[in-house]
C-alpha cells in the first residue's frame, strides 16, 4: 500500500461508526495472523535460497501465490516456486490457520484436542487431524539422543493401551466363524455386561520409561514390556560407567547396577524414605511422571500406534521448539 493511500485509510477509520468499528476489529486478527503466517514461511526464501528443482541460486519474484506467498521462477529451468516448494507443508491451502493449530499444538497449556481446536478454526476435525500427523511426522525427524551424567534418575510411569480406530471387533461379530474373538474386551462392556474394571487391567498397562538427570537431560521412551532384561537393555546406552544412578529399586536398574558396577541408591514413595544420603532421589522423573499425565489427559486415551508421537510431541514442548522452527523443516 502506498504512502498516502495509508494516510487516506487512517483518516477513513475517524468516520466509521460504533458497529463498522466492531467490525474492523474482528477483521484485523485474521489479517495480522495471515500476515503472520506468510512472513514466517517467506522467511525460508529470504536467506540466499536456491532453486528447489536444479539448485541455481539465480531466482527472480514472480507475482504472489494465491494464499499471498511471494513466488519466485528459476533463470536456469524456468519453474517457478514459493518458499513452501518441496517442505513438508508444501501443499497446506491454509497456511495462517496452520500456524494457528501449530500454536496450539507448541505454545497453548495444554493443547487442545482435534474436535475442539476443530471447532475454534472453523475446520473438519479430519483436517486438524492431517495436520496434526504432519506434525508428527516433522518433529520425529528432529529426534536428538538425549545425553546424561551425574546423578541420573530413572523410573516407569504408565499408559492404558488404546485401540482408536481399530475395527477388530467389528470384523469379529461380522464373521465370528473366520474371525477369532480379539484378545481386548472392549471397554464398554464394562459398564454394560457388569465386568470388573481391574481384572486383567494391568495387562494393558503400557510402560514408558522415563530419565533424568541435574543437568536438565530427560528422555521419555515406551517400552516393549515391564521385563526386568527389557528395563535393562533400554537404560544400559543411557548411563556413562562414572554416573550414580537413583530409581525405586526394580529389578532391571538393580541388575544394571550389577553388571556395571554402578553406584546405585533406592528411594522409596513413602515419608523418610524419598531422599537417601540427602541428596539422592527421584523426584524429578516423578515431576516428568505429572506433566505427561496432565499432557496426555485431554485426548482421552490417544490410540498406542500413535504413542511414540505424543511422547515425542511431548519432549519438543518441554524443549521449547518454536512453530517457526516447524514451518521452516525441509
Amino acid at each position: 500500500m502506498l504512502h498516502h493511500d495509508f494516510r487516506r485509510f487512517l483518516d477513513a477509520l475517524g468516520k466509521l461508526n460504533p458497529a463498522q468499528i466492531e467490525d474492523a476489529q474482528t477483521k484485523i486478527p485474521d489479517l495480522r495472523r495471515k500476515s503472520e503466517a506468510i512472513s514466517e514461511i517467506e522467511a525460508r526464501t529470504n536467506r540466499g535460497h536456491k532453486c528447489p528443482f536444479c539448485g541455481d541460486p539465480r531466482p527472480q519474484k514472480w507475482g504472489r501465490t494465491r494464499t499471498k506467498i511471494q513466488r519466485y521462477r528459476c533463470c536456469a529451468c524456468h519453474k517457478t516456486y514459493s518458499g513452501r516448494t518441496g517442505s513438508a507443508i508444501g501443499r497446506i491451502h491454509r497456511p495462517d490457520l496452520f500456524m494457528e493449530a501449530l500454536r496450539d499444538m507448541l505454545d497453548s497449556p495444554p493443547p487442545q484436542s482435534v474436535r475442539k481446536l476443530a471447532k475454534q478454526l472453523d475446520l473438519d476435525k479430519y483436517t486438524v487431524w492431517r495436520w496434526r500427523m504432519l506434525v508428527f511426522a516433522i518433529i520425529g525427524k528432529s529426534s536428538v539422543p538425549a545425553s546424561f551424567s551425574g546423578i541420573i534418575e530413572a523410573d516407569e510411569t504408565y499408559q492404558r493401551e488404546s485401540r482408536k480406530g481399530s475395527r477388530e471387533w467389528v470384523r469379529h461379530l461380522a464373521d465370528p466363524k473366520n474371525i477369532p474373538q480379539p484378545p481386548r474386551t472392549r471397554w464398554e462392556d464394562f459398564t454394560t455386561q457388569g465386568l470388573k474394571m481391574m481384572r486383567g487391567l494391568s495387562r494393558w498397562q503400557l510402560p514408558i520409561l522415563t530419565v533424568a538427570d541435574r543437568g536438565g537431560s530427560r528422555l521419555f521412551r515406551r517400552l516393549a514390556n515391564r521385563k526386568s532384561a527389557t528395563v535393562e537393555r533400554a537404560m544400559n546406552p543411557l548411563v556413562p560407567g562414572d554416573a550414580v544412578l537413583c530409581s525405586d529399586g526394580g529389578n532391571g536398574y538393580r541388575d544394571l547396577a550389577a553388571a556395571r558396577g554402578l553406584e546405585h541408591f533406592v528411594v522409596g514413595s513413602r515419608p523418610g524414605t524419598r531422599v537417601a544420603a540427602g541428596c539422592y532421589h527421584i523426584q524429578n522423573v516423578n515431576s516428568l511422571h505429572a506433566r505427561f499425565g496432565k499432557f496426555i489427559k485431554p485426548f482421552c486415551g490417544p490410540a498406542t500406534k500413535y504413542l511414540n508421537s505424543y511422547i515425542r510431541w511431548l519432549e519438543v514442548r518441554m524443549a521449547g521448539l518454536r512453530p517457526a522452527e516447524v514451518v521452516r523443516a525441509p
